[in-house]
C-alpha cells in the first residue's frame, strides 16, 4: 500500500479529471495521427539503447550524391547573401529560374510525376548545404518540399489531383505555399476562424456544389509569389447539403491564387530575412468540392492529414 498514491495522488487526479475540459475532436485527431519511434522509449525512463543503435544510419543514393555535388554546388556558387539581403531584397531572377529548371521544388515528388523522388534525408542535406551560403535560398527550396501542398497531394490527393498538380509543382510551373497561420490563432488550427461554407455556386460557367471561403492568413512563406495555395479552414454545412452534420471540422483545399476574391498582401520581413513571406486573404472565394485535397470524402479530416503528412518537413 502506498500512502501517497492512495491518499494524495488519487484524490487529486479524480478532482482534476472532473474540472478539466474534455478532449476536443481536433486534439484527439492530433494524438492519433502518425506514430511513435524510439523516442517513445525515451519517455519510459528506461530506453532500450540497443534498439536505437540497431537503426542503420541514413545514406544518400548515388543519384542524390550527384545532385548534391552538381546542381546544389552550382546553385551555391550563384548565391551572394549580402546582395540578396541588402541590395536585391530577393533571390535574383536567374536563381529563381535555376531552382525551377533543376527541380529543387520537386525533390520529394515521385519521378512518375516529374519530380526527383529524393528521400527526406536527401532533402535535409540539400537544404543544409544551401543554408551555409544563403538562408533565403534555403528556406525557398525547403518549403515546397516540406510545408507545401505537395506531400499532402502525394499522401491524400485523388488520382486526378495528383496527375494535374504534381507535375506542375515538380517543374516549378506552379509555386506552392500553405496557409495555416492566422493573426487570431497563430498555427493553432483548432482556434482559427477561417471558414468554408458548403453551398452551390458558379465555377467556370457551371453550377456546382462547393465551398464559399473566407480567410485571413499571415506569415505564409512563399505566399507573395505562390500560384497555388494549400488552405486550412473549418468547414460548415448549415443547409445539410452533404450530410446531417453542420460542423464538419478542419479541412484542407487547393486554391489557385488567381481565383476571384484572393488577395495577396505586402511582404513581411521576419527577423529581417528576405525570403518571400507575407499575408493573404480570401473574400467569398468559391471552389468546387473536388478542390478539397482528397476530394469530398476528406471533408473534416484536415488536421489528421496535416499531422500525418507534414512531420518530416517539421
Amino acid at each position: 500500500m502506498s500512502f501517497r498514491r492512495d491518499y494524495v495522488t488519487k484524490p487529486i487526479f479524480s478532482w482534476a479529471r472532473g474540472v478539466l475540459p474534455t478532449m476536443s475532436d481536433t486534439e484527439r485527431e492530433a494524438l492519433e495521427a502518425g506514430d511513435v519511434w524510439w523516442d517513445a522509449d525515451l519517455f519510459t525512463g528506461n530506453p532500450d539503447w540497443s534498439k536505437l543503435l540497431a537503426f542503420a544510419p541514413a545514406r544518400l543514393t548515388d543519384e542524390e550524391q550527384a545532385f548534391l555535388h552538381g546542381p546544389v554546388d552550382e546553385l551555391c556558387r550563384m548565391l551572394d547573401e549580402w546582395k540578396i539581403n541588402w541590395e536585391w531584397r530577393d533571390l535574383p531572377p536567374e536563381v529563381w529560374a535555376f531552382i525551377k529548371a533543376r527541380k529543387f521544388f520537386g525533390m520529394i515528388i515521385p519521378k512518375e510525376f516529374g519530380g526527383l523522388g529524393f528521400s527526406p534525408y536527401a532533402h535535409s542535406e540539400v537544404v543544409r548545404k544551401i543554408s551555409s551560403r544563403s538562408l533565403t535560398a534555403a528556406v525557398t527550396v525547403m518549403v515546397p518540399n516540406s510545408l507545401g501542398p505537395g506531400e499532402l497531394l502525394m499522401r491524400f490527393g485523388t488520382k486526378e489531383q495528383q496527375d494535374k498538380w504534381l507535375p506542375r509543382l515538380a517543374s516549378g510551373q506552379d509555386i506552392p505555399c500553405f496557409g495555416l497561420t492566422s493573426p487570431e490563432a497563430g498555427s493553432d488550427a483548432a482556434s482559427m476562424i477561417d471558414t468554408g461554407i458548403i453551398c452551390k455556386g458558379n465555377f467556370e460557367g457551371r453550377e456546382v456544389l462547393g465551398l464559399r471561403l473566407n480567410w485571413h492568413k499571415r506569415y505564409i512563406t512563399l505566399g507573395p509569389v505562390a500560384t497555388l495555395l494549400g488552405l486550412a479552414f473549418k468547414a460548415y454545412d448549415p443547409d445539410h447539403l452533404v450530410g446531417c452534420e453542420e460542423e464538419l471540422g478542419i479541412t484542407v483545399a487547393l486554391i489557385p491564387t488567381h481565383l476571384p476574391g484572393v488577395s495577396i498582401g505586402h511582404r513581411h520581413l521576419p527577423a529581417m530575412q528576405v525570403f518571400q513571406n507575407g499575408p493573404n486573404w480570401g473574400r467569398d472565394v468559391f471552389i468546387p468540392l473536388d478542390y478539397i485535397i482528397g476530394g469530398q470524402e476528406r471533408l473534416g479530416q484536415g488536421w489528421k492529414m496535416l499531422m500525418t503528412a507534414l512531420a518530416a518537413g517539421r
